[in-house]
């Protein structure tokens, strides 16, 4: 690739940033895509844009670049939580790294590699790419110590500024959890593998096995329910009953035929609701001297056991409870938010087969996905392209913009499209495993895409760009370091390429928020539908977290051997430190938080990205016969690895589990303040598995009509329900009739059926 083809991918990408970031700064003053563009501050502060003209919404402005800019760490830590602060710390070391390298290498090595050898050269726009890398030095060369003492200047500062971040993200992962109000989850332990007994009940059996080996501390068990199909009529009946709750201009119509309507949820006619009613009814009156659902059938081998103190609970969930590891498994709880109660009721010895499973699975799909990589590789190789598609040959002749098109956009552009599919799979394969929290299935999908990231984006490119008809060196592990240090050169513009359409260009597409810009106008002028005022996105960093870590690894490994790619690096990780705190502080909303466990990964990758650098440096020396610069690279790579070995000794454990000195004076402080009953009062309803379990009236609404079962319910409700103050919301117009009065009473059946569930946990908690 020649520098022309470079400069019009950037000229492209740079005009995309600019015009993505300008209609930003518009759209996110208009009243009707607040919801978009400031959904974590609407749910949090319920505040509104007026709609009211103003010429300056229609004017491109830069205010929200100083308000991210201004917005301090304390604000991030408050708003977004600390794995917010973990990814932003992510950026700033990255910016401080990088400039280093940037300056030491763009005005030191830069010039070396450019004047490398003794040849004629021509205008810059007409140079190629490999004229800028390590790949022009001569072989022998005295100028190579150069890059040795700079790659050991980049690797010493990098491990400087991992330790300081890495010591400070520590003591705010400890004054998170010492300054924090009283978590449920300190106190709660997660215990799985239950084992079944033949005329006890579950929940006698954990009450009986905590009672007896850890009766001084032992609080209460909430045993976990396998009930579903319940759970999913309950929620979808609250669903349906906020949409509805709204009509209060619009006269719903009782009068119309039962099986014209059909529930939006699952598509089935309102019969069910009638007729699950009716069972409900009939067993109104047997509530009392037998329940009508068998718990014990329902019962999971997994339950929620509660302890007095912190202290209590960390020691359970750190010791084996039996010989058989396999049995009484206990672990620290997530907090209620985050638990993904569907995954409770698995069964403890599954859970190894299902890794197993989604190994094999991600493993399968990494090599599957080689198949478009091999073939967007043969797009940025024109020689390779003309050979397999000679009909190409006059076209790419005839037209010198196509050529640089083919050449330096449309490689990087394809395989972007092609790892929007990356991120669904691998969430799928975190759920399939079967984590029981929210934020476990988030961070199990991230090291996934991180894995898969780094394999088809670096090492598949570099093999299959360069050394496309050579796959079978992996059987040679042996060969791998001078391989690469062959390869990555060569692959230097295709990285370069990339930084720019999966960097810059994402960055203005996530400040954009398209999918959700597009969706919130099909939701507003064709569906004609409400805003959800309920539903506000987290932030993906399952997906974001990869991304920058693996932009961070091109920029260690190139580095030395092509340092222009650096400037462009530079310029996402400034821009990324902007966008994604204004994100953070205005569009996602933070539901769970894992404290801070992100920032291991991003440690290891750090250590993985500068050892490999220093291993294909090892390479290069060796190829360019400079045995000088080859052996004092060795002792670098040493040094890293045993400076990789103390952090994980020193500043690792925090991140495993809680400090037990921390987590005691916690509880003597609790104690001496008085607090401990007001916390022990408050886990009774902290694991709630049916939230949704209050009747729900529906008010608000006036029903008018002729239906037959308006009378069944007439001496309740009195035949009509008037709307507090009609012009409060504006009503559907296209969702009138619908038979209200029957989703009334689908809400209540239901919630019949769970207070027998709840009355039966009473009774044999009393037993």
């Amino acid at each position: 690739m020649k520098i022309s083809a470079l400069l019009t991918s950037a000229g492209i990408n740079i005009g995309l940033c600019v015009l993505f970031l300008s209609l930003y700064s518009v759209l996110r003053k208009q009243p009707a895509n607040v919801r978009v563009y400031f959904g974590h501050r609407i749910a949090e502060e319920h505040d509104r844009l007026r709609g009211a003209f103003i010429l300056e919404r229609f004017v491109p402005s830069t205010g929200w670049i100083v308000k991210a800019l201004q917005c301090t760490e304390e604000e991030i830590l408050a708003a977004a939580g600390l794995d917010a602060v973990v990814f932003n710390r992510i950026l700033v070391f990255s910016m401080r790294i990088f400039t280093l390298a940037a300056l030491l290498c763009v005005f030191g090595i830069l010039p070396l590699n450019y004047f490398g050898q003794d040849i004629h050269h021509v205008r810059i726009p007409s140079e190629s790419l490999d004229i800028f890398t390590i790949g022009n030095v001569e072989a022998k060369s005295r100028w190579l110590w150069v890059h040795c003492v700079t790659l050991y200047i980049i690797s010493g500062v990098a491990c400087i500024l991992l330790y300081i971040e890495y010591k400070h993200i520590a003591r705010l992962r400890l004054l998170h959890l010492t300054s924090a109000t009283p978590k449920p989850s300190h106190f709660t332990v997660l215990v799985r593998g239950i084992p079944k007994a033949d005329k006890e009940s579950c929940s006698d059996v954990v009450d009986g096995f905590f009672t007896k080996y850890h009766s001084s501390s032992y609080l209460f068990h909430q045993v976990v329910y396998k009930v579903g199909k319940v759970q999913k009529i309950m929620t979808g009946a609250k669903k349906a009953y906020k949409k509805f709750k709204h009509f209060t201009d619009e006269t719903v119509d009782q009068g119309c035929r039962t099986i014209t309507y059909r529930c939006c949820l699952c598509g089935a006619s309102s019969n069910s609701f009638k007729l699950l009613n009716t069972e409900c009814e009939q067993n109104r009156g047997k509530a009392d001297n037998k329940s009508i659902l068998d718990l014990d059938d329902e019962e999971c081998t997994a339950a929620f056991v509660f302890f007095k103190t912190r202290y209590a609970a960390l020691v359970a969930s750190e010791i084996l409870q039996t010989s058989n590891p396999m049995k009484w498994v206990a672990n620290l709880a997530p907090e209620p938010e985050d638990v993904y109660w569907s995954n409770l009721w698995l069964p403890y010895k599954q859970l190894w087969a299902r890794r197993i499973a989604t190994l094999l699975g991600s493993i399968c799909f990494m090599f599957i996905f080689l198949i478009p990589v091999t073939f967007i590789q043969g797009l940025s190789q024109l020689e390779q392209l003309q050979q397999r598609l000679p009909f190409l040959r006059g076209i790419l002749k005839k037209k010198y913009y196509m050529t640089q098109l083919v050449t330096g956009y449309l490689p990087s552009v394809i395989l972007q499209i092609f790892l929007y599919t990356v991120a669904p799979i691998m969430m799928l394969f975190s759920t399939l495993e079967g984590p029981t929290s929210h934020s476990e299935r988030k961070r199990s999908a991230c090291c996934k895409v991180l894995i898969f990231t780094v394999w088809n984006i670096f090492f598949a490119n570099v093999l299959s760009g360069t050394v496309i008809s050579q796959l079978s060196m992996l059987s040679s592990p042996k060969d791998i370091p001078v391989q690469l240090a062959k390869a990555v050169p060569g692959q230097a513009t295709f990285f370069i390429t990339y930084v720019l359409t999966s960097g810059w260009a994402s960055l203005s597409s996530e400040v954009m928020q398209l999918f959700g810009l597009i969706w919130n106008f099909i939701r507003k002028y064709v569906l004609r539908m409400r805003e959800d005022t309920e539903f506000v996105p987290s932030f993906p960093y399952h997906t974001e977290v990869p991304k920058v870590l693996l932009f961070g690894l091109l920029g260690f490994t190139l580095s030395v051997l092509a340092p222009l790619i650096l400037p462009f690096l530079l310029v996402y990780f400034c821009l990324g430190y902007v966008v994604y705190r204004n994100q953070l502080l205005n569009v996602y909303r933070t539901r769970y938080d894992t404290g801070g466990l992100y920032w291991p990964i991003a440690c290891n990758t750090v250590i993985f990205s500068l050892v490999l650098t220093q291993i294909i440096c090892l390479g290069v020396f060796g190829l360019k016969e400079s045995p000088v610069a080859a052996g004092f690279t060795i002792p670098l790579i040493i040094l890293t690895l045993l400076f990789n070995q103390y952090c994980r000794k020193r500043l690792l454990p925090l991140f495993k589990t809680f400090p037990a000195q921390d987590l005691i004076d916690m509880d003597r402080e609790d104690e001496r303040s008085g607090r401990i009953d007001e916390i022990h009062h408050g886990l009774h309803s902290a694991y709630c598995q049916f939230p949704d379990t209050v009747d729900v009236p529906l008010e608000k609404i006036e029903i008018v009509g002729g239906d037959e079962e308006q009378g069944a319910t007439s001496g309740e409700s009195g035949g009509k329900e008037t709307c507090e103050d009609p012009k409060k919301d504006l009503s559907h117009p296209t969702l009138k009739g619908l038979p209200v009065n029957r989703l009334r009473q689908a809400v209540r059946s239901v919630t019949f059926l769970i207070r027998l569930q709840k009355r039966g946990l009473s009774e044999q908690k009393i037993g």
